[in-house]
């Protein structure tokens, strides 16, 4: 995918002239502006401009324009700017139109950074928090760099890395918050990307951090253009491409540290604005950034003002960056959906392993459940002593038979339905990197529960799998109708994942700003918890997994030949067209099954089959069978670990599973890179 390939737009009949279009922009953004302070205050515009022009605040209105109004409105064209700078910045130097801040993981690791700073050091200085987020999202994008490498930059792999390392983190994050409820109380608002002002402190503080923008403005545009040529031409014309990289990608993550430190995580400005500028005639390195500077100041303002008109009609107040998740969410599909396609770099494979498997590998992970089995149901956490471990082993009560046998039952049913999801995907949409949470069926699912609780009440597990499963099928009737032209390249499958995965965050952040009863319990029900399961859930979750993975073994012919190609599927007789459906469907209700009963569980479907195919299993009668119990032993393995870590205090078994297979999975993908 070369550079103009991929930036380049191929309309820029209407906005030809850059004055033009740069006069259009500010008139938009004066607009936004006023409409802005309409909605924040009663105050007549001649009042307004007389409090702007100096005059003495005197009434309740007065002081509520003065400092309420005006300093979001500060911010929001503070923000909005550099953020779209930086998305527009990451873009050119990796001529690739999906990087930001948040696809290249930097807005995760800050905000992971943040949390942990709120827990262990809620007194320190903003000043303090900002180094703190540097610092995290410094580590985020080093991680992601070292999977991707320098050849990933420009298409999927990166976006890929992204990805996986942002759901390590929001896992991480997740963890910290479980465990310190009472401290991080406060945190859940400004999670969600909350521009609500009441002095003007947070402008005085951000204001200088953001100077750094006008030295990109000034250092950036030269190597940016010599960079359009390739290292090569850019070496020949005296440009030492590493350390100017360095510095430019060291003044965007400071730029967007401290961003975060005052507002929170606000999405999808950086990713969508660069693709706006570009589309609307924006062509050289220095237009872009400053064109895209301009956008991003007019669309958080925008967004702003609709997160405020819908704040009047809401109960609770809309946070910005919920405002901003879900309009930019469909607008992220909209604008390039047509820049990914089938030929779309996919450098990042997993290793090949053995070539088939091993009889010890068919008893070791039956083996494996069967430890993990007993470990839960008869080790006890508070007796265990260095010295004489055995002490541990205590034959179960009746009571703590009663307790345990559900949760083992809920995290091995869990496992088997995720991996049969992962697996059938990666069989029949043909690439190795699909799996429910990537491709946003999981979060589909997630997403259809958590609405139903938000807009009709009642609690998540009230819901049931019947809104779960129409969740995911939404999101394969999107999947199918985005990929069906690019013949279901990664990319697109991929891209709506991301998308999907936003959407939820955006309306769980909302949920928990709300500061209701029923926060933790979402964010405790999102984390993948088995201990709220009860007898009878956990026989019909059984049930269910059981007739699922009967329908999946009745499907392996399928599987073999779809997996060969329609062509070979139709030459053999079998309806590839239908078959392809149902197998969907399967993939629906296994995800709408474990989601509704524990939550959603990131990574197993993508790791599970892999961990089978590096054991042997090539073919599918052997990964069907291999591939959930894989599935069950990391399941088991995640939920006994969070029991007895921190004992008393439980880590939730989905969290625990994201973080050992996030991380496992990340080792997979930079593999080769530290070889």
């Amino acid at each position: 995918m070369s550079g103009t390939d991929t930036l380049a737009s191929p309309r820029p009949a209407l906005w030809q002239g850059a004055a033009g279009r740069y006069l259009a922009a500010l008139a938009v953004l004066l607009l936004a502006l006023l409409w802005h302070l309409h909605l924040n205050s009663t105050l007549p515009l001649s009042q307004q401009w007389s409090l702007i022009l100096g005059r003495a605040p005197e009434t309740f209105d007065d002081i509520q324009f003065v400092y309420a109004a005006l300093p979001r409105v500060v911010l929001a064209i503070l923000v909005g700017a550099v953020m779209a700078l930086v998305g527009s910045l990451l873009q050119q130097v990796t001529q690739n139109p999906l990087l930001s801040p948040m696809t290249l993981g930097a807005a995760s690791g800050a905000w992971l950074a943040l949390v942990c700073v709120s827990v262990w050091w809620p007194d320190l200085a903003p000043d303090g928090r900002s180094w703190f987020a540097l610092g995290g999202a410094v580590a985020s994008v080093v991680l992601v760099l070292l999977i991707a490498g320098r050849s990933g930059l420009s298409g999927l792999p990166v976006i890929l890395a992204g990805m996986a390392t942002h759901i390590l983190m929001g896992a991480v994050a997740t963890a910290v918050i479980l465990l310190n409820q009472y401290a991080t109380q406060n945190l859940f608002i400004w999670g969600a990307g909350d521009l609500t002002q009441t002095d003007w402190s947070w402008v005085q503080w951000l204001l200088p951090k953001l100077s750094v923008a006008l030295l990109l403005l000034l250092i950036a545009p030269r190597p940016l253009a010599l960079l359009r040529l390739g290292d090569a031409g850019a070496g020949a014309r005296g440009l030492s491409t590493g350390p100017i990289l360095v510095v430019l990608l060291m003044l965007s993550l400071w730029l967007v540290a401290s961003a975060i430190t005052a507002v929170g995580v606000i999405s999808f400005i950086g990713l969508i604005t660069p693709n706006i500028a570009r589309s609307m005639g924006a062509r050289t390195p220095r237009d872009e950034l400053c064109f895209s500077l301009l956008l991003g100041a007019t669309g958080l303002l925008l967004t702003d003002s609709l997160a405020v008109m819908a704040s009047d009609w809401l109960p609770d107040l809309l946070p910005s960056g919920t405002a901003v998740a879900l309009i930019g969410a469909p607008a992220l599909i909209w604008f390039v959906r047509r820049k990914l396609a089938a030929k779309d770099q996919t450098a990042l494979q997993l290793p090949e392993g053995a070539s088939r498997v091993s009889r010890w590998s068919w008893w070791l992970a039956p083996l494996a459940v069967v430890v993990l089995v007993v470990l839960g149901l008869c080790f006890v956490p508070d007796a265990f002593r260095w010295r004489q471990p055995w002490a541990a082993f205590q034959w179960p009560s009746d009571l703590v038979m009663s307790l345990r046998w559900p949760r083992l039952v809920t995290a091995a049913c869990a496992g088997v339905g995720m991996a049969l999801a992962g697996l059938i995907l990666q069989r029949l949409i043909r690439n190795p990197l699909a799996s429910p949470d990537i491709l946003g069926m999981s979060a589909g699912a997630t997403f259809a529960l958590v609405a139903f609780t938000v807009f009709i009440g009642g609690s998540i597990h009230e819901a049931g799998p019947f809104v779960a499963f129409a969740g995911s099928a939404g999101v394969l009737v999107l999947l199918l109708l985005l990929g069906r032209r690019a013949h279901y390249a990664p990319g697109i499958m991929i891209l709506v994942g991301i998308s999907l995965s936003a959407l939820i965050e955006a309306l769980v952040q909302f949920v928990l700003a709300k500061g209701s009863d029923q926060a933790y319990a979402i964010i405790g029900w999102l984390s993948g918890s088995t201990y709220r399961v009860s007898d009878a859930e956990a026989l019909w979750f059984a049930g269910g997994t059981v007739l699922l993975f009967g329908l999946s073994l009745a499907t392996g012919r399928w599987l073999t030949l779809i997996s060969a190609g329609d062509h070979m599927a139709q030459a053999r007789g079998l309806n590839a067209s239908r078959a392809r459906l149902v197998l969907l469907v399967l993939v629906c209700a296994c995800c709408a099954l474990v989601t509704a009963l524990m939550g959603p569980i990131a990574f197993v479907g993508l790791l599970a089959p892999h961990v089978a195919t590096l054991m042997g299993a090539r073919k599918v009668w052997p990964q069907l069978w291999l591939a959930p119990l894989v599935g069950m032993v990391l399941m088991l393995f995640s939920d006994w670990l969070g029991w007895v870590l921190l004992y008393p205090k439980q880590m939730p078994a989905g969290t625990l599973a994201a973080i050992l297979g996030g991380s496992y999975f990340i080792y997979l993908l930079a593999r080769r890179r530290l070889r």
